[in-house]
């Protein structure tokens, strides 16, 4: 009888997990197909661009060496939770994904340059996660704020997958809501340069990127 108990016991519990799971994947999929929304020129004209794409201490970094770009945001985008921190994307669950808020002067530099420097400075065909930073909240994700920049990545898509077997693995997604990281993930690298993930995942890709981009650094 304990047996029989502890059989269906299971069974129910799989049953709410397998549930909650598929709960969970149609709130996500609900996102893809809603309206983008277009932020707000900052009070200087500076323009706002959203990207997701590994650890945000490494493209925080890339993106703050490019000239054009004002500032990098580390955050949280893509998902279907109010909210979202540090821990509780950590766990897969919330369908967001580390992600950065770019401020840029759009006379110094445009969107499609900085989809450059997006697909530039990652593994564009690693599928949920980037160098040894594996799970959803490490997929890469690009997000649009309208049909132009839509358009702009779906090109960029498409021509870069002529010189790869494998998909690109990037998501492309409308814009919904970038949610600002805790105080401590901002400038991580200027602040940490001894830290041992820096010196020895960021450091590298970045030097990767300097020699792909030379022109593009400040």
């Amino acid at each position: 009888m304990k047996n029989i108990f502890i059989a269906v016991f299971g069974l129910m519990l799989m049953s709410c997990q397998n549930n909650s799971a598929q709960n969970q994947n149609s709130k996500q999929k609900v996102l893809y197909d809603k309206e983008p929304i277009e932020v707000s020129e900052t009070n200087e004209g500076y323009k706002k661009a959203y990207f997701a794409s590994g650890c945000f201490w490494c493209v925080e970094a890339v993106y703050e060496s490019v000239k054009g770009v004002k500032e990098s945001i580390s955050g949280y985008a893509g998902g279907h939770t109010e909210n979202p921190t540090y821990e509780l994307s950590n766990t897969g669950t919330t369908g967001h994904a580390e992600a950065v808020e770019i401020i840029y002067d759009p006379e110094l530099i445009d969107f499609e340059t900085l989809v450059d420097v997006y697909f530039g400075s990652q593994n564009v065909t690693q599928k949920n996660g980037q160098g040894p930073d594996i799970g959803s909240q490490y997929r890469s994700i690009i997000f649009y704020q309208n049909q132009k920049q839509k358009d702009i990545i779906q090109n960029k898509i498409e021509a870069l997958q002529k010189e790869y077997d494998k998909p690109i693995a990037a998501e492309v997604m409308p814009f919904q809501k970038f949610w600002r990281g805790e105080d401590y993930h901002q400038d991580y690298k200027k602040k940490h340069p001894n830290n041992p993930y820096i010196l020895n995942v960021s450091n590298p890709r970045f030097e990767r990127f300097k020699a792909k981009f030379p022109e593009l650094l400040k």
